[in-house]
């Protein structure tokens, strides 16, 4: 089943601390999808290359994860904006997930908006 997809898509909103957004509405609307064979999600899966140890973060990686955490929540939100995702997941239930990914994007495009040359670096990193 899906549950690791949407288990990945949970890990990565929270994972960088470098924007505190608060996730919470969005994880709520994932817990209430229902799962999906994680078969059709292996095209769509992408490695965002995080290291795994913890470190002290300074304030240009802060801002290096703001933009990492912006392109992780493009990447959920084009997912899920597919339409194969219409045709799997209840519209109702999507729709609301959407509009808050959509809220936390627009939220981290205020920030890196200060930084445009860090986003040309993080698309060349991936």
């Amino acid at each position: 089943m899906a549950k690791i997809y949407l288990l990945v898509a949970g890990v990565m909103l929270c994972s960088i601390p470098a924007c505190p957004l608060d996730n919470k509405e969005i994880f709520i609307h994932l817990r209430r999808m229902k799962t999906i064979p994680s078969q059709s999600c292996l095209e769509h899966r992408h490695d965002f290359k995080f290291p795994w140890k913890r470190e002290n973060i300074s304030p240009i990686q802060m801002t290096q994860g703001t933009c990492y955490h912006q392109l992780m929540l493009q990447q959920i939100f084009n997912l899920f904006t597919m339409e194969s995702s219409y045709a799997t997941w209840n519209n109702t239930l999507l729709d609301k997930l959407l509009s808050s990914l959509g809220q936390s994007l627009e939220q981290l495009e205020e920030v890196t908006l200060d930084f445009p040359d860090l986003e040309i670096t993080v698309w060349e990193y991936f």
